[in-house]
């Protein structure tokens, strides 16, 4: 059941999942709204054309009027007019379906989009079986329910303004041409609004139902969300460990800046010569080893070498050891047993230089296994 409920898609599509389906070209689209778009288009360019009846009349006549004597060059005048009247006309009566077009298209998918995906050969697409399953299919069932509707009403509407009007075309055939064709623009225009008012009341319902389908054919379930948030974000057990990582990247830096005010107290200060510096305290004629104070990488490190100056503290420089020191031990915790011989070795060195010797700095001898380089990778891993 577990299972069942994890695979049933309930949840709305993700802004990841929204933008997948427009670059595959599943947009929203509502053939109502075109229809009724088209038909609006066609009606502004009715009352277009009649504004400018009278000059579209008279380049039409003139296309017919010409001088015989000149027979050619007025045939070659007339025909490049033609020409130019078709297509400014044309173009100009044409712009405005198409823009209407691609105002509605952006209005409902949010943008005009050309996806190359949707434009791509598919077998389904003329394989008779799926033709059949699309043909009585429910989204099928549901366009035909529709198409009825839409006839019923828009019909219905037709046949109520036509008996309105009855007595008025009835009486028509006692009037002269202008009169009768006047009445008749009157119940086209009457006629086209009203087909307009229905148009419009489906495109709007076309456009909800288009758009509930659309959600509901794009909703995930909720392994696909984990699958995504995965994706996108990591799993939440990367998510976790990097949580941990930089929590227990802060605790440590807070405990270096907090380990500043014990460098005072230190021995001798072991660095990298800047980029790493470890602060060591040890009492002559203890058991213990050494100890780690202080230390700190990049601005910590400046920070340690500065305060060990002015303490009139040693500051031995030694990369290897200042590495191995910084990447096996702790704050306040004794330093790594393998280092005893390589810090015992720089100590001594530093406690007969402050006796007064003169003496040579000693070779530092560090396990190939304790050997870092500056990100904490061993140099013979």
């Amino acid at each position: 059941m577990a299972e069942e409920s994890a695979q049933e898609k309930t949840e709305d599509p993700t802004p990841k999942r929204l933008e997948k389906a427009l670059e595959d070209g599943q947009v929203l689209t509502s053939k109502e709204l075109f229809v009724f778009s088209t038909l609006f288009t066609g009606f502004l360019m009715y009352f277009l054309i009649l504004t400018f009846s009278d000059r579209i009349l008279g380049e039409f006549k003139g296309f017919f009027s010409f001088d015989l004597s000149d027979f050619p060059g007025e045939l070659l005048r007339m025909s490049s007019g033609a020409v130019s009247f078709i297509l400014v006309y044309g173009v100009l009566f044409a712009l405005p379906i198409f823009f209407v077009v691609l105002f509605t298209q952006g209005v409902l998918s949010g943008g005009i989009n050309v996806s190359v995906k949707a434009m791509s050969f598919k077998g389904s697409r003329i394989n008779p079986l799926e033709g059949l399953k699309r043909m009585f299919s429910t989204k099928a069932l549901v366009e035909l329910g529709k198409a009825v509707l839409k006839v019923s009403l828009l019909l219905g509407t037709a046949a109520l303004v036509i008996s309105l009007y009855m007595p008025q075309l009835t009486t028509s055939s006692n009037a002269n041409l202008l009169n009768g064709l006047s009445r008749a623009g009157d119940v086209f225009i009457a006629l086209m609004v009203t087909l307009l008012i229905g148009l419009v009341v489906i495109a709007f319902l076309d456009v909800l139902w288009q758009r509930y389908q659309h959600i509901e054919k794009l909703k995930m379930s909720l392994q696909d969300v984990k699958d995504e948030n995965k994706q996108t974000e990591g799993s939440p057990e990367v998510k976790a460990k990097i949580r941990r990582m930089q929590m227990q990247t802060a605790a440590r830096g807070a405990e270096q800046r907090a380990a500043l005010a014990n460098v005072a107290e230190a021995t001798a200060v072991i660095t990298n010569p800047t980029h790493f510096a470890v602060a060591l305290k040890y009492e002559v004629g203890t058991s213990g080893a050494p100890t780690i104070l202080a230390m700190g990488r990049g601005k910590m490190a400046a920070d340690i070498i500065e305060i060990a100056t002015k303490e009139s503290i040693t500051v031995f420089q030694s990369p290897l050891l200042a590495r191995a020191l910084y990447f096996t031990g702790n704050i306040g915790q004794e330093i790594h047993e393998e280092l005893f011989s390589a810090v015992a070795a720089v100590l001594a060195f530093i406690f007969r230089v402050a006796k007064g010797e003169e003496l040579d700095a000693p070779d530092i001898s560090i396990p190939d296994d304790l050997q870092f380089n500056e990100t904490g990778a061993p140099l013979n891993g």
